[in-house]
């Protein structure tokens, strides 16, 4: 068990810090063998993540390589980024929080069983359930993914997403409407981060910013907020492609 608080080293405002392009910081480093990349974009399979990075939102020609990635008239999300170049429809843009682990109590849950592909159809059903984000059907293989049963029923999940060095990103935290309240999702962040503490990693989350009851939840274990997010849904330039017979 480790309760020693894990403070954030003070960086240089003009050194952008690495979770500030998580994705791309994820993609480039630990995930590489997931990334589909062209120049300066890249992306997940699209049946492991939507999620797609650049390695500089500013960058009108990162945004041309995405572009090239995922092809004409392709709706894609993106992190990191306010606002997409002219001739890019902008479909949805919202905001979230990101909160780093400064004080969090990481400790294994004894009842916790790891998950892995046969898992998969369950996973999606409480996913379905609950909303907690997008998970797809290989979003397993990203990293270890623990979950509680009740008589055999899967009800309570959480696990690792997004590596960028030196960071674990904990995701997919949810648990069934009729076991809330028992502090599941609590011991399953818990057990996850005990997992990414112990290779060395500190553990990392992201939340939307209207979703008030869970970062008061993640504060009260010891996350703290770090900084507060864009991340928009974009359609590329151009039609789409339809192939013909």
């Amino acid at each position: 068990m480790s309760t020693v608080a894990r403070p954030t080293p003070p960086q240089s405002p003009a050194t952008p810090h690495i979770l500030d392009n998580a994705a791309w910081a994820a993609l480039t480093g630990p995930h590489a063998p997931f990334a589909e990349r062209v120049g300066r974009a890249a992306r997940y399979p699209l049946d492991v993540s939507p999620f797609t990075a650049l390695a500089d939102p500013a960058d009108p020609r990162a945004w041309d390589d995405l572009a090239a990635l995922v092809g004409p008239g392709t709706v894609t999300p993106v992190t990191g980024a306010k606002s997409a170049p002219q001739g890019w429809e902008t479909v949805q843009h919202g905001q979230g929080v990101q909160l780093v682990d400064t004080a969090l109590r990481a400790e294994p849950a004894p009842e916790a069983v790891r998950l892995g592909p046969d898992d998969v159809p369950e996973i999606l059903d409480l996913i379905a359930l609950t909303e907690p984000g997008p998970f797809l059907p290989r979003t397993v293989e990203l990293g270890t993914y623990l979950g509680i049963r009740h008589r055999g029923r899967l009800v309570a999940l959480a696990g690792e997403r997004l590596r960028p060095p030196g960071w674990t990103e904990i995701s997919a935290v949810c648990t069934a409407p009729d076991h809330r309240g028992k502090g599941l999702a609590t011991r399953l962040v818990r057990a996850v981060a005990a997992g990414i503490r112990e290779r060395g990693d500190t553990p990392f989350l992201h939340a939307s910013a209207t979703n008030t009851g869970a970062i008061r939840l993640y504060e009260s274990i010891g996350f703290t907020l770090r900084r507060r997010s864009d991340f928009l849904l974009v359609r590329t330039p151009g039609a789409r492609q339809e192939q013909t017979a």
